[in-house]
């Protein structure tokens, strides 16, 4: 099941992108900003209801870049530095943070963070969907 075009949820300083195929729920997100972050509410991501740095701070600690932000006066989010940084998670995924180019079956796409699947079961190769042994927690 390969990821549909991210969602965007516009605010007036940032723009938060959401691709629900990546999202491994992790609840980086959910647990750093509940008041911009609700997951019972609609829509569940209300981008102004914190400091926009905040809100790209805690988007930032999401593992599976299945959340992304754009801030209105700024660049994209950038990568960390150095390059990459690759980590094998205790069940196995691959969690990538950096520079990144990942190849996917709709193309190379640009990434700053990612879990990538290890078992080769995932719906939504390359990333991890929770479906196969890589992604039992």
């Amino acid at each position: 099941m390969p990821s549909k075009e991210p969602k965007a949820y516009d605010g007036k300083h940032i723009t938060v992108t959401y691709d629900v195929g990546r999202c491994l729920h992790a609840a980086e997100c959910v647990h750093g900003l509940p008041e911009v972050f609700d997951s019972g509410r609609r829509p569940w991501v209300q981008p102004d209801a914190a400091d926009p740095e905040r809100v790209a701070e805690v988007i930032r600690r999401c593992p599976s870049g299945a959340l992304q932000y754009r801030l209105s006066e700024g660049p994209a989010e950038q990568p960390d530095r150095p390059t990459t940084t690759v980590v094998r998670s205790p069940v196995g995924q691959l969690i990538l943070r950096g520079e990144l180019s990942v190849t996917t079956p709709e193309g190379v796409r640009n990434e700053t963070r990612v879990v990538l699947c290890a078992c080769g079961v995932s719906r939504n190769q390359p990333y991890c969907d929770h479906s196969g042994p890589c992604g039992s927690d």
